[in-house]
Parts: C-alpha cells; sequence; structure tokens
C-alpha cells in the first residue's frame, strides 16, 4: 500500500512563544499546500519525520509542541536565508 503524501506549512513570528502550524494535509490537501507554497515564492522542504510529528500532535492554529521545536527552528533558520 502506497502511503499518501503528508504536507505541514509552520511559520514563526518575533515574540510568539513557538512556530504555529499553519496547514497540514494529507493527499489532495497535501498537493495543495505544496503548490500554494511554491507559486507564492516559500522554500518547501522535504521532512516527513517532522511531518508525522506534526499530523498526530497539532492541529492548525496551534502552536507546535516542544518537541518539535528544534526540527522545525532548523528548517526556518534554513528558509530564512533564501
Amino acid at each position: 500500500m502506497k502511503k499518501k503524501k503528508m504536507a505541514s506549512a509552520i511559520g514563526y513570528r518575533n515574540g510568539d512563544i513557538a512556530p504555529m502550524l499553519l496547514a497540514s494535509g494529507r493527499g489532495r490537501e497535501a498537493d495543495l499546500i505544496i503548490a500554494a507554497a511554491r507559486e507564492a515564492g516559500i522554500s518547501v522542504i522535504e521532512d516527513s519525520s517532522l511531518a508525522s510529528l506534526l499530523d498526530s500532535s497539532a492541529k492548525p492554529g496551534d502552536f507546535i509542541p516542544p518537541w518539535c521545536w528544534e526540527a522545525a527552528a532548523k528548517i526556518l533558520a534554513f528558509v530564512s536565508k533564501y
């Protein structure tokens, strides 16, 4: 059985206590999230482990849980360079 594609969008604003999960989806929803990011010129980083963690532990609008902060920080630091 083929695994469904997963995608999560995260963001961080100065002053927030943590990055926030902006969007999350599987299958067609994941394709739409990725397409919207690319259309907006936002970098797309592949990290299936973080996507799985976010899918199971947060919903859009939630701050991401502390155990995801390190991985999210690395991604946000990378993306902010480009």
